[in-house]
């Protein structure tokens, strides 16, 4: 019986760290405020801040909102942070130019989709734009596709945001997440 559990435990693949390390990370730098549209991509980290009653999560309609809603918060004297996929980013631009044109620091963490592995077409133009999309709106870009690297691009990130008054971003890429697999999302 013990070694039918130790077989079980060595088959089943240990759970992804960075989800919990970006949390703490994020604790650390005072983040109080979330700001997100649900992605799985993020469904850890938000389950965490979620239970965490020291902060305030916020369900987005569409992403630039969480632009504005995080700038109310630093006016208000709070920080926050945008998770959001790389789809969504295009929904930003415009909006985009208010942590821009008065200074104000915004933090994003952006999971990617259309890069290494995407099975899904439409997901390709927004991914390979939201690197030149967020620098020419004037965003600060650290994109990472190791997982071991992901709390330390957050931190720099958190760091640079709220020291400098600058929007900055995190491209969390698909070697990290992992790519879906069309043929197993049709089966479910």
């Amino acid at each position: 019986m013990a070694e039918a559990a130790k077989s079980r435990a060595e088959a089943t693949p240990a759970l992804p760290t960075w989800p919990d390390e970006i949390y703490r990370v994020l604790k650390d730098a005072g983040i109080r405020q979330v700001a997100m549209v649900p992605d799985a991509g993020h469904s850890r980290l938000i389950r965490s801040f979620e239970a965490d009653p020291e902060t305030r999560v916020v369900t987005l309609t569409t992403e630039e909102e969480g632009v504005a809603m995080l700038a109310g918060a630093w006016l208000g004297g709070e920080r926050g942070v945008l998770l959001l996929q790389s789809s969504g980013v295009g929904n930003c631009i415009n909006m985009l130019s208010l942590p821009v044109i008065c200074h104000m620091p915004l933090l994003m963490i952006v999971t990617m989709r259309g890069d290494w592995g995407e099975f899904n077409p439409w997901q390709i133009p927004m991914g390979q734009g939201t690197r030149p999309s967020l620098e020419a709106m004037g965003v600060i870009v650290n994109k990472v596709d190791e997982p071991h690297l992901v709390a330390s691009a957050v931190q720099g990130a958190a760091n640079l945001a709220f020291n400098t008054w600058k929007p900055v971003a995190v491209l969390v890429g698909q070697r990290v997440l992992g790519a879906k697999n069309f043929k197993e999302l049709a089966r479910k």
